[in-house]
């Protein structure tokens, strides 16, 4: 509950609605030089059914011609083999391969490897 507190006064967190119940979430945050980093969660019961590549498409349409964003960025852990398949869908493309970058959740002694994948505006459009 604090946590959706949290994302409803934050303009970098969208919500992903269905008939009525949260989803999933979108984040957005302004980089610099109209860069834009995007990340996304979707519940467990609502993922593989294409509701995060329909909600990412059409916000990816949103943010380069409403919003003049030039290029959106996603860091993505290596182990995430299905966020990784999505933004390569999405048109996204493998940019970098971070090395024990973030400490993770469930072990902060230990780090995960991410990737960033990015898309520019000229290239979406």
């Amino acid at each position: 509950m604090r946590e959706a507190e949290n994302f409803a006064q934050s303009d970098e967190f969208y919500a992903v609605v269905l008939h009525g119940k949260v989803i999933g979430k979108i984040y957005f945050s302004e980089r610099e030089s109209g860069t834009y980093e995007l990340g996304y969660t979707f519940g467990a019961a609502f993922q593989g059914m294409g509701y995060a590549a329909e909600s990412l498409r059409a916000f990816l349409r949103y943010a380069f011609t409403r919003e003049g964003v030039r290029r959106i960025m996603a860091q993505i852990d290596t182990r995430n083999a299905r966020s990784v398949r999505l933004a390569e869908r999405l048109g996204m493309r493998r940019e970098a391969e971070h090395k024990a970058l973030y400490p993770r959740k469930e072990d902060p002694a230990q780090f995960s490897d991410f990737y960033v994948y990015a898309i520019l505006k000229t290239e979406h459009l």
